[in-house]
């Protein structure tokens, strides 16, 4: 899994805005869980699913690994999947593309937005 060059990320616009405000971006999560959660793109739907599901106003950030500032990680999860972990603030340089991320009138994430 060290070869995978795109990860992906999923947060409100409230939450990137302020990123772009900061200079970075970090998690609601990331004080109390110590790194940023990400998906490769066969997981984002999933996770959008399982976390998202009604919610409005997100955005699908796709980073770039090879310009990462912070450790990057895959560990596998309770499902026993494994996932990216970012251990450290996501350095802005690194999202190649902000994508506007909805869910069906239903509720839930049926494709992918790009």
């Amino acid at each position: 899994m060290k070869d995978i060059s795109e990860i992906y990320h999923i947060t409100t616009t409230d939450q990137w805005q302020k990123a772009l405000e900061q200079g970075q971006y970090v998690s609601e999560t990331f004080d109390e869980e110590g790194f940023i959660h990400f998906s490769l793109e066969s997981q984002v739907l999933d996770t959008a699913n399982r976390y998202y599901s009604g919610t409005l106003g997100l955005v699908l950030l796709k980073v770039n690994t090879s310009k990462l500032a912070a450790v990057l990680k895959y560990e596998t999860s309770t499902s026993g999947e494994e996932f990216p972990h970012l251990y450290g603030p996501l350095n802005l340089d690194s999202v190649d593309e902000v994508f506007e991320f909805s869910a069906s009138q239903n509720g839930k994430f049926l494709m992918l937005p790009f």
